[in-house]
């Protein structure tokens, strides 16, 4: 048999690997296709290595294609698949540097494609400065051009997102005065408005101008570089620009193939991450990583949810089944945190107006609290936010705003979230005390005891 991965970041070489353990290359042979530089590296990690915090760049990769080699999977680098046939059971792959293109048979197709970053038309100029943040290839060209002459004095980033604060962040660190322009109401707007308020507020005291319901028309440039950014409001000048936008699936080439998407752009999967067509799952076909779609566990609707945790996670349960095991993907509840300096923000199941869209009835809860106990050292403030289900008290969703030892916090949430726990149920959880890590009841427990109260007064309403 022969597995041929399309992609050889997470997801496809999770799949490579865990179907390896299980089938020697004698029983099973492994080809990748990957068209960047690198193999299994954290994007994420990607503005913490602009910024400095990360000094080397080689401690992003997990796992170098000299090790894939080693361990039995194939790698063909620097190679794009441009078609795949699914009748001939074969894909072509143009080599972008020496040229010319391949077929390669399979009997198992991973594809793994990954996402590509949303890049509107006024985005694309005739000039440099501008940058997306999805590879470590354009990691590189940032940190190029923030060392070129002249050196950049003004940064715009373009969305206040995850990578947008992240990227902030990181401009900030190289001395550079820093826009934001974000086109929603607030930064960070998959938490709620009131907590987006506190990240705001934040973010403005770290020196960052932030720029909300910001239109962007355009991008100026003049000899060869980047100038300014276009608004509806005016010009904001700029000598390097980070496009923050999100990302899309990846899958032009799947639906070239004749393979069928979902309502996210992501291809449909079941919960062996086969990919499911009209008729079924296509035989032979896995997908997995930001180029599927997924299930939210709380709302029971599609999303799409591109981050590294799931698409390590997805790519093992397709290379369990492609090796002969039994393993399954049970879907998502929206986990996510991230830090702009010393801010820490970070939210899990539902926000307010996902709850609002899925249909639930809730009530929430806010508490302000300490880190730590407040008669000791370096206890910080950090703001908890609980959504509770009216008729169940179910914990459909929470979000976090703090400093040191605040964000953390979210994986306790996660847990009751999963777990379909009910706030009451939380009051009572044993969690870990002592003064130098939490107050004597830690914001989690108060959040949760002010949701119950809010839970008997809509009742009593």
């Amino acid at each position: 048999m022969k597995l041929v991965v399309i992609g050889a970041d997470a997801a496809g070489m999770s799949a490579a690997s865990q179907a390896r353990k299980r089938r020697t290359p004698d029983k099973l042979e492994i080809v990748a296709f990957e068209r960047g530089n690198f193999t299994s590296y954290s994007a994420c990690g990607i503005p913490y290595w602009i910024s400095g915090v990360v000094s080397d760049r080689d401690a992003l990769v997990a796992r170098t294609p000299a090790e894939f080699e080693k361990a039995g999977v194939r790698v063909r680098m620097r190679h794009e698949v441009v078609a795949i046939d699914l009748d001939r059971r074969e894909v072509v792959a143009r080599d972008l540097e020496g040229g010319g293109e391949i077929r390669e048979g399979f009997d198992e197709l991973m594809y793994a494609a990954g996402a590509v970053p949303v890049t509107p038309d006024w985005a694309r100029v005739d000039g440099g400065g501008v940058f997306g943040v999805q590879t470590l290839d354009d990691g590189s060209a940032i940190k190029v051009w923030l060392e070129s002459d002249p050196k950049p004095q003004r940064a715009v980033v373009i969305g206040g997102g995850y990578i947008g604060v992240e990227m902030a962040e990181a401009m900030i660190k190289h001395g550079l005065d820093v826009t934001l322009l974000e086109k929603s109401s607030q930064p960070m707007s998959t938490v709620d408005l009131d907590m987006g308020e506190r990240v705001r507020a934040a973010i403005d005291g770290l020196g960052i101008t932030v720029r909300t319901g910001a239109h962007v028309q355009g991008i100026e440039t003049s000899q060869g570089r980047v100038r300014a950014v276009v608004t509806a409001d005016g010009t904001v000048p700029a000598d390097i620009v980070v496009l923050g936008l999100g990302v899309r699936p990846n899958t032009a080439l799947a639906v070239e193939s004749g393979i069928p998407v979902g309502v996210t752009g992501g291809l449909r999967t079941d919960l062996r991450m086969r990919v499911v067509g009209p008729e079924g799952h296509v035989e032979g076909l896995w997908a997995a990583g930001d180029c599927v779609q997924t299930t939210h566990r709380i709302s029971g609707q599609p999303m799409h949810a591109p981050l590294g945790t799931h698409a390590n996670k997805q790519g093992r349960v397709a290379g369990i089944n492609i090796g002969g095991g039994y393993a399954t993907f049970p879907g998502v509840i929206g986990t996510a945190v991230t830090k702009v300096c010393d801010l820490e923000v970070a939210r899990t199941g539902l926000s307010s107006k996902e709850a609002t869209r899925a249909g639930f009835e809730y009530v929430t809860a806010t508490v302000e609290s300490t880190s730590r106990a407040g008669y000791y050292p370096g206890a910080e403030t950090m703001t908890v936010k609980m959504i509770a289900e009216r008729r169940t008290g179910r914990l459909l969703g929470a979000q976090i705003v703090g400093r040191e030892e605040a964000a953390k916090r979210i994986d306790a949430l996660a847990i009751a979230v999963w777990n379909e726990m009910t706030v009451e149920e939380m009051t009572a959880l044993d969690l870990s005390y002592a003064p130098p890590f939490a107050p004597v009841w830690d914001p989690v427990l108060i959040a949760a005891r002010k949701a119950t109260d809010a839970l008997l007064a809509a009742d009593q309403g």
